[in-house]
């Protein structure tokens, strides 16, 4: 049997950086030294993972609730509206793998930190654009700047946090992400009836600059990463591999599909809901986005829960909570529009959270490329389905977009029940 604890560090040993030799059992002395639950480490670990997971939704989708106003301000239809979302998941996506390979060579912390100072500048740039056009680029560019800290973060997690409450961890970090998408699109929505949304990018992008100081003081220094040259054919190789395994292709195809029925709800509920029957202001609409509190439970709950009884067993409940979630949204009734939202935020952040730390454990080597490419995939999803869903709901208006979410989440069950029956590779953990 694979000893769980030596596998947790695979992506950071290279043939040119061997292990040195100890005295003492190697499984015995890392265990010791990985950061444990209860100790100053921890709490500093757990802040910064709040505080980054935080920054990087606020940032990225802060946006989001701003698509009717820019339809509106700059004459486009809700597909192109979608642009300013789409181009930053888009070009994060492209990014994470890059991104992750100067992790590798400069270190995990270091990255991190460039990768939030950057976004928060490149947010408040945009306050500034004379055209929609010049604001996508800008967006692409925040993109590829916010790449860095969603490649690093479970990569540094996996390799610093006891596996035991790794699953917890990576649940707080998550719990950032629902924290931070919940703040800026409820903040953004409420800011946009009282004030332009150049004077709202700017608070955005204020509020990023100080996530980006609080984070670089709070995180403590990698004590477990080695350098490594990282060339092309290794990665190749390495992506090969990952590619090759039972079941990690179904992981990244489930993140996909987790992450683009998310955000294509959010994208056109919020043109639904200032439309007849309902005509909200977007103050009104920024309720919806509130509702996002539910994931900010499931991420750490799902990620214990999986701890204790192993993630196949509850993925599959999170990815039906998402399916039942959007059906809910089908009738013309705030409260159960209300109701559907809460259930499929509560099904994503959960699901993401356990789809994500189930890397840690499958991956046995080239952690932190497993990490970019499932990254990588899962924000596709939000740029190709939250672009594709603009053209269903041109199409057929609401039910055209449960229509395309309903067939992804039915793929996803299945490819949740897969997984279920899938062999563990690390019983122990698995």
């Amino acid at each position: 049997m694979t000893n769980p604890i030596v596998t947790t560090f695979d992506s950071s040993i290279s043939p040119s950086h061997p292990l040195p030799r100890q005295t003492a059992s190697p499984a015995r002395a890392v265990s010791q030294s990985l950061i444990q639950a209860g100790t100053r480490e921890y709490t500093n670990v757990s802040r910064a993972m709040l505080i980054g997971g935080f920054a990087t939704f606020a940032l990225l989708y802060g946006m989001q609730p701003l698509m009717p106003v820019f339809a509106s301000d700059f004459q486009i239809n809700p597909a192109a509206a979608s642009g300013v979302l789409s181009a930053a998941t888009g070009a994060m996506a492209f990014s994470l793998i890059p991104a992750s390979l100067l992790a590798d060579r400069f270190g995990r912390k270091p990255v991190m930190n460039a990768s939030l100072l950057l976004s928060a500048l490149l947010t408040l740039l945009c306050a500034t654009v004379s055209s929609f056009q010049q604001l996508v680029f800008l967006r692409a560019l925040l993109g590829v700047a916010l790449a860095g800290l969603p490649a690093v973060a479970i990569a540094y997690l996996s390799e610093e946090i006891e596996p035991d409450i790794l699953g917890r961890t990576i649940g707080m970090y998550i719990a950032g992400n629902a924290v931070g998408g919940m703040f800026g699109r409820f903040a953004m929505a409420i800011l946009s009836d009282y004030f332009s949304w150049r004077t709202v990018t700017l608070a955005l992008g204020s509020i990023g600059l100080l996530a980006a100081l609080e984070f670089w003081r709070s995180l403590p220094g990698s004590q477990h990463f080695r350098a490594s040259g990282v060339t092309l054919k290794r990665m190749l190789v390495g992506a090969r591999s990952h590619f090759s395994d039972a079941g990690l292709p179904w992981l990244f195809l489930t993140g996909f599909i987790l992450m683009g029925s998310f955000v294509s709800l959010f994208n056109y509920l919020a043109f639904r809901l200032a439309a007849a029957p309902f005509s909200y202001s977007q103050s009104h609409i920024s309720i919806i986005y509130s509702l996002n509190a539910a994931g900010i439970f499931a991420a750490g709950w799902a990620g214990t829960l999986a701890d204790r009884f192993g993630r196949r067993n509850v993925l599959w409940i999170m990815v039906m909570s998402m399916l039942l979630g959007v059906l809910i949204t089908l009738p013309d009734s705030i409260w159960l529009i209300y109701l559907g939202t809460a259930i499929l935020s509560f099904g994503f952040f959960g699901g993401h959270s356990i789809a994500s730390s189930w890397l840690g454990f499958r991956a046995l080597r080239n952690k932190s490329l497993a990490t970019a490419l499932y990254l990588s995939i899962y924000y596709l999803g939000a740029s190709c389905l939250g672009t594709v869903t603009g053209f269903m709901w041109s199409f057929g208006q609401w039910y055209g977009v449960v229509a395309l979410l309903g067939l992804m989440l039915i793929a996803g069950f299945a490819i949740a029940l897969k997984l279920r029956t899938l062999a563990p590779r690390v019983q122990a953990t698995n």
